[in-house]
């Protein structure tokens, strides 16, 4: 660790709820759970039906492991509850409303109360403190506004951390790459994907990434690699942290990461209760350590309380260290909707990313396409990966052997990989789709 960063993260005011031991923590979620499950009970007309029909009664909950009797909520029961459904409070009290794109079904639509919106925005200055943030640093927001939560939801947090906030969005990246240089911002809050874009703009340019003002950077919205992370702070010089939310469950700040240890996101638990659950039989309820999908059940939310919500992301708990009494998630190995089933073996695209960045001819720009030849009934995957500036021809051809030797080992697959020129793939400006799909349709 540097003495910068030692210096950052020394003195960082804590909320008390960061400090308090892990008994006072849990003795608090099965207060603040009891009253979620009664008031959603009471408000919800879905949380009604669905507690009626599996038989189960908000006093039924007297433990925190009874949380595990009551049923899941799922996108599907968002989107079926569209626009207004699952609103436990008056349209006159929410404050604001967020929604998801639609792109692949009908929006999921979330509402927030002013109370919902103080404590969203202080659950993300605390990610940012603990990445590094601190009052008086700029900080240049490259999430999209409008109903996308990030934009609003990093903004909010880092007003209310007390920082000076540059509401750039997403897109536009030379426009980008003139603000970092004329405003000189100390953090920037960005997907991962994207800022590996912005960084391979500055280099066409003729800028060194390494060589602006920025220290900090606070990444999320989609999974990533500590390849990744390794690749993202030797090109720009900085300290990249994670964050987490979903706009399901709030938002970004769900969970954020502290920066002097890099070890993954704590998840902040005097606000939401995380399981893992069985992703294939999710009736079983599995351990800290054990690897799952994640659900969420929010403790202190008004206008749209959210019970056992089924995120689809696989990571795993772990115990809580900069911030003891919360656990950390693990890193995300994908999504259980993105997961790749080729020839029986289960493919996430992580997985190539940390496979690739090991290779030093292959940069982190790749995508993943599925094809069905025809006439036969078995998949193709082909693996796009640019390779590096000074790679020669042959070099490409050695990386390519090489990554399709990795893949087979490591995740036990056969798939074709093909080395193309830089910058010959689509680039991020927001979330990068990774997975292109070009089987025929049945």
């Amino acid at each position: 660790m540097t003495q910068e960063t030692v210096a950052a993260t020394s003195d960082a005011v804590l909320d008390r709820e960061e400090t308090i031991s892990r008994d006072e923590l849990e003795a608090l979620q099965l207060s603040r759970l009891q009253h979620t499950v009664a008031y959603a009970y009471d408000r919800v007309p879905l949380y009604k039906r669905k507690f009626d029909e599996t038989g189960v009664h908000p006093t039924d909950l007297r433990e925190l492991a009874d949380l595990a009797k009551f049923p899941f909520t799922t996108k599907e029961d968002l989107r079926l509850e569209y626009p207004f459904g699952m609103f436990a409070v008056p349209q006159r009290e929410v404050a604001r409303i967020h929604a998801s794109s639609g792109t692949t079904g009908r929006a999921t639509v979330v509402g927030y109360t002013k109370k919902d919106l103080a404590d969203w925005a202080k659950l993300v200055a605390r990610s940012f403190r603990a990445s590094g943030v601190r009052p008086g640093m700029k900080v240049h927001n490259a999430y999209g506004y409008g109903l996308f939560t990030g934009g609003m939801g990093a903004h909010a947090g880092a007003e209310a951390l007390g920082c000076t906030v540059i509401p750039i969005s997403g897109g536009q990246t030379e426009r980008q790459i003139t603000l970092i240089q004329d405003f000189e911002p100390d953090v920037i809050l960005a997907t991962p994907t994207y800022l590996l874009t912005i960084a391979d703009a500055m280099v066409k340019q003729g800028i060194d990434p390494a060589s602006t003002s920025l220290k900090y950077a606070v990444l999320g919205a989609e999974p990533w690699t500590e390849e990744m992370r390794h690749e993202l702070e030797v090109t720009m010089n900085i300290k990249a942290c994670d964050i987490y939310g979903l706009s399901e469950v709030m938002g970004p700040g769900v969970a954020g990461e502290a920066v002097e240890t890099q070890d993954g996101s704590h998840i902040w638990e005097d606000h939401f209760r995380p399981e893992i659950i069985d992703a294939f039989n999710p009736s079983v309820v599995l351990g800290d350590g054990e690897h799952g999908e994640l659900v969420f059940t929010s403790l202190t939310k008004e206008a749209l309380p959210i019970i056992r919500y089924r995120t689809k992301d696989l990571t795993r708990l772990l115990p809580g260290t900069a911030r003891p009494a919360h656990r950390r998630m693990g890193r995300i190995t994908g999504r259980s909707d993105d997961m790749i089933i080729l020839r029986g073996v289960n493919l996430f695209p992580s997985q190539i990313e940390e496979i690739a960045l090991r290779i030093p001819e292959l940069s982190p720009h790749f995508q993943l396409e599925l094809t069905r030849p025809e006439g036969q009934r078995m998949d193709q995957l082909t693996v796009k990966i640019e390779r590096r500036e000074s790679v020669t021809l042959a070099g490409s051809a050695a990386a390519a052997k090489a990554l399709q030797q990795q893949i087979k080992i490591q995740v036990g697959s056969t798939c074709r990989v093909d080395v193309v020129e830089p910058g010959s793939l689509e680039r991020s400006n927001g979330k990068l789709r990774r997975i292109y799909d070009l089987r025929p349709k049945a």
